[in-house]
């Protein structure tokens, strides 16, 4: 194993104010750049979260939600974490419309005699823009930057009406930042699998992907729960979940994404604090012929290696009751290198 990046973009060409400089100098009477640039991410900025719902699923450990406590057992040790990032900033306002600059990365880090190390990472930076609502002039000009240009109004989930309000491009470029991350994160994934295959943590869910999904070796981690895969009496199974207890397994099904198994564990006392503390749901390859005992006993001691994982604590981040420490030190890899 390597410590090399799959891929590497020249930073000198493909800063922010480098890219800015090339696209002043190709439009010089394009308006001018104002605050682009400034300020925090567009991230940051932008209402993009779902709204909270409740989705049934499943059981397939228990027909009923149910809560368990994880016993005492074998469990496994991660041999990496796998985790990603994105950032998006106006370069520049063209037409009215802003044109974007997003970054993602991702980053595979393992242990190595008890201390971290980076295994693979990937860092891309493209721009993001709304090219069929943009001149003939512009769009060649956007052809000759030094870096990949991704038109924002391509696909055919876009509302071509509503794009052409300038929130309405910004939202759609950093939907496409976010997938352009996730697709980062799903290749640093498969390759970990048919190079190494050995337990891997993965910060977020696994189903966007299927190979992935399909993978025993890789465990994924949900931390935020806009979306409570519970009914009924079940919600409440799932909010009063006690410290070191999980929920029976169920199936997480959708028509864009591969079925996998989860469940709710919690991972630190949520006395004194909101439903959500120490709160995730686990992600992980469905069984394809498995009895409810080899179910249970799978989830345990995958319970069980989570629960390993909780000290040491990931402080200072605000997120720690939810964050293992190897996940924290992945973005702390990655602010480093974006």
């Amino acid at each position: 194993m390597t410590g090399t990046p799959l891929v590497s973009t020249g930073p000198s060409s493909t800063s922010l104010r480098a890219l800015q400089r090339q696209l002043a100098a190709l439009m010089p009477d394009a308006m001018s750049p104002g605050m682009a640039g400034e300020g925090p991410p567009l991230e940051t900025l932008t209402q993009t979260a779902d709204l909270p719902r409740l989705i049934g699923a499943t059981g397939i450990e228990s027909r009923i939600l149910r809560a368990r406590t994880v016993p005492p057992g074998p469990c496994f040790e991660f041999s990496a974490f796998l985790d990603g990032t994105q950032e998006s900033r106006v370069l520049q306002y063209t037409e009215s419309l802003p044109i974007i600059r997003g970054v993602v990365a991702a980053v595979i880090r393992v242990r190595r005699n008890r201390r971290l190390a980076t295994w693979r990472h990937d860092v891309q930076t493209r721009v993001y823009a709304p090219r069929a609502l943009f001149s003939r002039e512009v769009n060649a000009a956007l052809s000759t930057l030094a870096v990949a240009v991704v038109d924002t109004t391509a696909g055919a989930d876009v509302d071509t009406h509503a794009g052409e309000h300038p929130f309405a491009v910004r939202d759609a470029a950093i939907h496409k930042v976010q997938e352009d991350r996730e697709r980062a994160e799903h290749m640093l994934a498969e390759r970990w699998c048919n190079l190494v295959h050995e337990p891997l943590f993965v910060d977020g869910g696994i189903s966007a992907n299927e190979k992935v999904a399909r993978e025993n070796c890789i465990v994924g981690i949900v931390k935020s729960h806009r979306t409570l895969y519970a009914e009924g009496d079940g919600v409440q199974t799932v909010l009063r979940l006690k410290e070191r207890e999980r929920t029976t397994v169920f199936r997480v099904t959708s028509p864009k994404r591969t079925t996998v198994a989860s469940w709710y564990l919690r991972l630190r006392d949520p006395a004194g604090r909101d439903p959500m503390w120490g709160l995730v749901r686990v992600e992980t390859a469905e069984p394809e012929v498995a009895t409810e005992v080899e179910i249970r006993d799978r989830a345990d001691e995958i319970s069980r290696s989570i629960l390993a994982e909780v000290v040491p604590l990931s402080l200072p981040d605000a997120r720690w009751d939810k964050m293992v420490y190897g996940i924290r030190d992945c973005e702390e890899f990655l602010r480093a290198v974006m």
